[in-house]
């Protein structure tokens, strides 16, 4: 059945349009143009008007650990190597399918009212099997989002066993996963090596030619914090982006995450090569890991994505935050206000998202898939609405984000969640660390 969406304003072609339309059809938009014309073409279709809305593509967030989202203020205002052991090494005994399920539904669920309908969740609890993946696959099915699972390739003996492989342990079960999944449009599966520090450098390898083979990206942490910096020159007398050239796996395909610590050699070699970047400013704020050169990265043609890291890394996780975090952070770092757009951010959480996770969203037009979002324009946060893409950038609060349609499938209503409801999620939280501190015999 054919569905006409309109509303008072729609983002479309870089700008807000009045009187615009957009014709859904199989999760498909096969039109966006003026909505007398679009009505005309399409007398059959259903007509969907969101009255007081604006319509605006979904964001995408190119980078978040689901599972994360569970240990959430637990190890705050620490630094990153006791943040780490103390958030993520000391809960991940605890960990089962039931809970890495909750765990996502959380993580999707929030972001999901908060206006992402793409996300990149790079996942690396894996327990020795794929079944704990497939607890996130599940909870991204139920609740709609669509999904890039990242999967990780860790193999650093210093981490928790749940989450080491085996280099041919690795690419054999991401590569089951990934065929298994293959053909499915809400779902794709991509090699992660988890980082310089925690991938080998035949785990590394391994991930850049499985990719290869599925013709997808791989996605990557690169010198997050100064100790991998120091460890790759230690190691191989070489900072992370040359190490990672001499590797032969510097190309198109590689999305780097953070990319903080870098010389202006490595920022001109990731842009020669085609790179990506997905990068997480409130993370890397949270974590004191310093400030990624963005204007410099553009300037080298660097395809930049934004994500918001795992919620126990943020504590938030709307991209409409990072956007406005990325452009403050860059204005005041380099005291120049004009060094990164607004324009520029929201591109970074829409279209550079999609195209880096060569999704086809990120925009409304023909030919994209039906993920939109809906913001109401009497929220306060919004206003004066004469300044509606500014004020969506710069001021906009979650709550302004009413509606929500992934792949043709209504999702979102009235802030409201239409598959999984966010009381069932709180519950099932609550229950889950009941359940913790039973086993634990106390509070954890």
């Amino acid at each position: 059945m054919q569905k006409i969406y309109s509303a008072d304003f729609v983002f479309a072609g870089g700008a807000f349009r009045k009187d615009y339309a957009l014709v859904e059809e199989n999760g498909v938009i096969l039109e966006a143009g003026p909505a007398a014309a679009v009505a005309a073409s399409f007398p059959g279709a259903d007509l969907i008007r969101w009255d007081g809305k604006a319509i605006v593509p979904g964001t995408v967030n190119a980078h978040n650990h689901s599972f994360q989202s569970l240990l959430r203020g637990i190890a705050i205002d620490k630094p990153f190597l006791e943040w780490r052991d103390q958030a993520l090494y000391r809960y991940t005994p605890l960990l089962d399918e039931e809970a890495v399920y909750t765990g996502a539904l959380l993580a999707f669920g929030e972001m999901m009212r908060y206006g992402v309908t793409s996300v990149g969740d790079f996942f690396y609890v894996h327990n020795g099997g794929t079944a704990y993946d497939e607890a996130v696959i599940q909870a991204a099915k139920e609740l709609g989002i669509r999904l890039v699972f990242a999967r990780t390739m860790y193999d650093w003996c210093g981490a928790p066993l749940a989450y080491r492989e085996k280099v041919q342990e690795a690419v054999n079960r991401t590569r089951q996963l990934a065929v298994k999944y293959q053909g499915d449009p809400m779902v794709a599966v991509h090699p992660a090596p988890h980082s310089p520090h925690a991938a080998s450098p035949e785990m590394i390898k391994a991930g850049h030619r499985l990719a290869q083979e599925l013709d997808t990206p791989f996605h990557i942490h690169v010198a997050e914090e100064m100790f991998e910096v120091e460890e790759t020159l230690r190691d191989y007398g070489l900072r992370p982006i040359h190490y990672l050239d001499s590797l032969g796996v510097l190309d198109e395909r590689m999305i780097a995450i953070h990319l903080v610590w870098l010389d202006d050699s490595e920022v001109r070699l990731i842009g020669s090569r085609g790179g990506s970047l997905a990068y997480c400013p409130s993370s890397n704020m949270f974590l004191a890991d310093g400030v990624t050169r963005i204007p410099d990265l553009m300037k080298a043609g660097v395809r930049i994505a934004l994500g918001t890291d795992g919620a126990c890394s943020n504590n938030r996780i709307s991209v409409f935050e990072e956007m406005r975090m990325c452009a403050l952070l860059q204005k005041v770092t380099r005291l120049d206000g004009t060094c990164v757009s607004a324009d520029e951010v929201f591109r970074m959480g829409t279209s550079n998202g999609a195209a880096a996770l060569r999704l086809q969203t990120g925009s409304l037009e023909a030919g994209k898939a039906a993920d939109f979002i809906a913001l109401e324009l009497g929220d306060l946060s919004l206003a004066p609405k004469r300044e509606l893409f500014a004020n969506m950038v710069y001021s906009m609060q979650p709550g302004a984000v009413t509606h929500s349609v992934i792949g043709g499938r209504p999702v979102l209503r009235d802030g409201k969640l239409l598959t999984v409801s966010g009381q069932e999620i709180g519950s099932r939280v609550e229950r889950l660390f009941e359940r913790w501190e039973g086993l634990a015999g106390k509070k954890v």
